[in-house]
């Protein structure tokens, strides 16, 4: 008999600080502040012969890189329609609304968004988690939902799971 389950992983470590600002329209934003994010994973899965799907160690070391890759730095999207970013020298303008906001080089990370939200965070990691298509293959996770918190109480999620084959 084939089972399933799901294995849930949250630890304290999976977090990071950073400043954002949300961007609503093409002349409203919020001020830059920042804030302490925690992720969660969920991992649906199978369980093998041996009671365990696979050596959740692996997802747990790639999430503490990823959240250390963004802790203490200041996010920004560059798909966003309304923003434009523009290096000088050692500074990155960030062009908004008539506005200039200057930012060091080394303080920001430069994310494939169109926003600094929980709903575009939690597809960020979840694609970094998708990019390794052999590993979820071999680790039997038939999907994944990850979440992104930015205060108690408050996340938004992003999932995927694998097409079923006919």
């Amino acid at each position: 008999m084939v089972r399933f389950a799901s294995l849930d992983i949250h630890k304290e470590e999976f977090s990071f600080s950073a400043g954002h600002f949300t961007i609503f329209s093409a002349t409203e934003r919020e001020q830059l502040h920042g804030h302490n994010y925690y992720v969660s994973v969920s991992f649906e899965i199978k369980i093998e012969h041996n009671g365990l799907a696979f050596d959740y160690r692996h997802y747990k070391k790639k999430m503490l890189r990823l959240c250390d890759q963004l802790d203490r730095h200041f996010l920004l999207p560059n798909q966003s329609p309304y923003l434009r970013l523009e290096e000088s020298g050692d500074y990155l303008i960030a062009h908004f609304n008539h506005q200039k906001i200057p930012f060091l080089k080394e303080d920001i990370i430069i994310l494939p968004l169109t926003n600094i939200t929980i709903e575009e965070l939690s597809h960020w990691f979840l694609q970094q988690l998708l990019e390794d298509a052999s590993g979820l293959s071999q680790h039997a996770i038939h999907g994944i939902t990850v979440k992104v918190y930015n205060g108690p109480g408050q996340s938004a999620g992003a999932s995927w799971k694998e097409e079923e084959k006919e």
